[in-house]
């Protein structure tokens, strides 16, 4: 009878085991699932909102290129918001985005990152990295952009994208709205029953990242925030540089900016008047070189 359940019990621990390591071995090679959720092809433009726009195509540093919209500000020396969107969906998916910007008196260059929309390629950290630089080059050479005029704003994953960038290259401030302080951070939190850190081959380390950061930083977050608890901001606001600023709004991950309405337009309203202020208000590092950059990946 001892015999039987020494047995039956090696059997469910065995079976237990192999189920777990089964888990383990899905998240290591499938984990870009649940990283990357683009959605292919374009169903929409910002003229389906009533804006002005232009399409971009732009090279990106390696190989490849990625599809852009460049939408114009009201003046032409408007503040420009460089948007980093999240990780699902593609550029038609941000119209109110864009139209709300726009209402604001700014001008916005969005683009996808490889992969999404009709942008080729397959999505990677490194491509969205290689994305948002190219953004920011096509901004400060073709359209010969000022960085002391260029808000970067990242949303969700793109918090981590828009981090990146300003810790490369010059702008004249930082927005990270409903992101994450690392993916193993989310990942870890999410499954604490699994070796996350051990097993996670994506970064996005924008609690990292903030530390080369040299220019002022808005942080926005929902404590109402079903999928990236208000930690993760309160975590990013401590991380920041001076000056810094943390924005407390309503909603759930992806509807915060639109629930949120006067007090989200406020926070970019204040942040946008300053970028046209002189450069010496922003205590912005005069002495960044914007030739440098440290990994493009």
């Amino acid at each position: 009878m001892i015999q039987q359940a020494v047995q039956i019990l090696s059997e469910l621990l065995l079976w237990s085991a192999g189920v777990y390591l089964f888990l383990c071995g899905w998240m290591f090679l499938f984990q870009h699932r649940m990283v990357f959720m683009p959605r292919r092809g374009i169903d929409g433009t910002p003229a389906a909102v009533g804006l002005e726009f232009e399409e971009v195509w732009l090279p990106l540093l390696v190989h490849g290129q990625v599809q852009a919209w460049w939408v114009p500000g009201k003046t032409a020396t408007a503040p420009v918001i460089l948007f980093c969107h999240g990780n699902a969906g593609n550029l038609a998916d941000r119209l109110p985005t864009l139209r709300l910007f726009h209402d604001l008196g700014a001008a916005t260059l969005i683009f996808d990152y490889p992969g999404y929309g009709n942008s080729p390629g397959r999505p990677t950290e490194a491509g969205c990295h290689a994305a948002a630089l190219a953004a920011w080059v096509w901004l400060t050479e073709i359209r010969r952009v000022v960085p002391n005029r260029i808000v970067i704003l990242g949303r969700s994953l793109g918090g981590a994208v828009a981090a990146w960038l300003a810790g490369e290259r010059p702008i004249a401030a930082l927005v990270i709205e409903s992101a994450f302080t690392s993916v193993p951070d989310l990942g870890a939190a999410l499954y604490p029953w699994l070796p996350v850190r051990l097993l996670c081959r994506f970064r996005f380390s924008t609690r990292e990242y903030l530390g080369q950061v040299q220019c002022p930083v808005t942080v926005i977050h929902s404590k109402m925030d079903e999928m990236i608890p208000f930690a993760h901001a309160e975590k990013l606001y401590a991380a920041a540089p001076e000056p810094k600023s943390l924005v407390v709004i309503e909603g759930d991950h992806n509807d915060g900016y639109l629930v949120s309405g006067d007090a989200y337009a406020a926070a970019l309203s204040t942040m946008l008047r300053k970028c046209q202020a002189p450069l010496t208000e922003w205590h912005h590092a005069s002495t960044f070189d914007p030739t440098a950059t440290r990994n493009p990946t």
